[in-house]
């Protein structure tokens, strides 16, 4: 079985692509290698995977249909999992053409490729930013998903849109995953957990926003990583839907409070938070919470992972690599 990974150096991507090679899967990985964060981060998560003889790296922007093609020489994967995406809800509005161009062109692309190779499968990231507006919690698969409250969240919601006409119209299996605040060693910069790490470890204020008035279904790689597997492992059409497209929540079911979020990463990294209090920020939600009875039912999605465990892992292993990154 081959697999195509887009966004393959990527935080989700890299795990998930560790994880498949480990099982004896031969994965084929695309990535542009932007530089919305450090490109060196994403060079050595690619080679903890180029270690692996089923492994092969194309350097690629998805959201060009001809280097897709030139980049497969040919081969057919079975599944893919399209995770590039131009990530990030604040960035979103400062650069949206970037959100266009990635994140709807790319996934256009994405589709017409898993149309055309006729795959088994595609699993797609989309994104808890999703719910946007939504004043219903917790957060259901079911509920309105209308009211975006961020750029970002609303290229995820298209691709959603997209799949579901890809599925109708050419019958293929199209799975859409929306992640809940992911977070682990490896990880991206651009997220709390690691400014935070990172601001504490170097003497400067962290900006708390809505003065610390805010939760997260935080959710830990590993428990990603098992969901978006067995994502992959069962297409939408063995559920014998009308149209074989399916959407789950993957988060941990259980929104943690940001003071004790900060609390644990202060523990973990031995040193206390200056924090500095601010209003809520444009685009933000004041909170998440999944819930995920459709992903514990159709995928056995059973996160594991307690929010102090996790931080524990994310901060031993930045303590000993955030001078190289930071």
């Amino acid at each position: 079985m081959t697999i195509l990974i887009t966004g393959v150096a990527g935080f989700i991507g890299a795990h998930v692509a560790k994880a498949l090679l480990a099982q004896g899967r031969t994965v084929i990985g695309f990535d542009n290698l932007n530089h919305y964060y450090t490109a060196q981060l994403k060079q050595d998560r690619l080679a903890t995977l180029c270690a692996h003889g089923d492994f092969s790296f194309h350097e690629v922007d998805v959201a060009s249909p001809v280097a897709l093609r030139l980049a497969l020489d040919g081969r057919r994967p079975t599944k893919i999992l399209h995770l590039a995406a131009q990530a990030g809800v604040r960035y979103s509005l400062q650069n949206p053409a970037a959100y266009t161009e990635a994140n709807l062109e790319g996934h256009f692309a994405m589709l017409e490729l898993a149309r055309k190779l006729e795959i088994e499968n595609m699993v797609y990231a989309s994104s808890s930013s999703v719910y946007g507006g939504n004043t219903k919690i917790p957060f259901a698969e079911t509920d309105q998903t209308d009211d975006p409250v961020s750029f970002y969240g609303a290229t995820k919601k298209s691709n959603e849109i997209m799949s579901q006409s890809y599925a109708r119209l050419y019958g293929f299996s199209l799975t859409g995953l929306r992640f809940f605040t992911v977070y682990g060693p490896w990880g991206r910069p651009d997220m709390a957990y690691w400014i935070f790490a990172e601001k504490i470890l170097k003497g400067e204020p962290i900006r708390v926003f809505n003065h610390g008035k805010m939760s997260r279904d935080f959710t830990f790689i590993d428990d990603i990583v098992a969901g978006t597997i067995a994502a992959l492992d069962r297409p939408a059409r063995s559920l014998g839907l009308d149209v074989p497209h399916r959407v789950y929540n993957l988060g941990n079911d259980r929104p943690e409070q940001l003071m004790d979020f900060i609390r644990l990463t202060e523990k973990g990294v031995g040193r206390e938070a200056e924090k500095q209090l601010e209003p809520m920020q444009k685009g933000d939600l004041k909170k998440t919470w999944a819930v995920i009875d459709r992903a514990r039912e159709e995928l056995d999605f059973s996160p594991k992972v307690s929010l102090e465990d996790g931080l524990g892992q994310f901060t031993e292993w930045f303590n000993h690599h955030w001078t190289k990154y930071c």
